[in-house]
């Protein structure tokens, strides 16, 4: 995989762009924490990719620990921050749908990608890339037929689950610099 050829970035936001609370959610702007490196590696990708996109679920709307207003206002915030410090998203998919629900727009069913192809008609997602943290990340990647980056520093869930993932970083900034590196040889 050469990723210099890919056009598309889809990304997942908790554990990849923001720090995941274990056994929580991040249902206020004073709960998200960037990860370390993230902003910088959004900066990377708006110079590579045409288009950037945010894929998540968030099923704490469901739970009613927060309320959609309240995920509206996180991601505008964090927009913000990206674009201040040289990033770009150009939108953000959510499904609110609790797990057990099965929904057609919850990763790792192909709902959210199908949407972002309906809004950018220049989507072609085998020249598109998914990066997450978990493996309904890469199930929804491979399903759409992109390329997969898993972003983990664990090797367990790699090994088991390795057809589905095409790379793995430790984190997106290391990924983002692999992509530079990649970019300039």
């Amino acid at each position: 995989m050469k990723i210099r050829e890919y056009k598309t970035l889809f990304l997942d936001r908790d554990g990849v762009i923001n720090v995941r609370l274990i056994d929580d959610y991040v249902k206020t702007w004073k709960e998200f924490e960037f990860e370390k490196g993230a902003l910088e590696a959004l900066s990377i990708f708006t110079k590579h990719f045409e288009t950037i996109f945010i894929v998540t679920n968030q099923q704490g709307v469901s739970k009613g620990l927060m309320n959609e207003d309240d995920l509206i206002t996180i991601h505008k915030q964090m927009k913000k921050e990206i674009e201040d410090n040289g990033g770009r998203i150009d939108s953000i998919y959510y499904c609110t749908a609790l797990r057990k629900e099965n929904h057609f727009c919850r990763k790792p069913k192909v709902g959210m990608g199908l949407r972002a192809r309906k809004d950018f008609r220049d989507i072609r997602f085998k020249q598109s890339i998914m990066v997450g943290d978990s493996i309904s990340d890469m199930q929804f990647g491979k399903s759409l037929k992109m390329q997969t980056v898993f972003i983990s520093n664990s090797l367990d869930k790699t090994r088991k689950n390795y057809r589905l993932i095409d790379k793995r970083f430790e984190s997106l900034i290391d990924f983002a610099k692999h992509l530079e590196y990649e970019k300039k040889n």
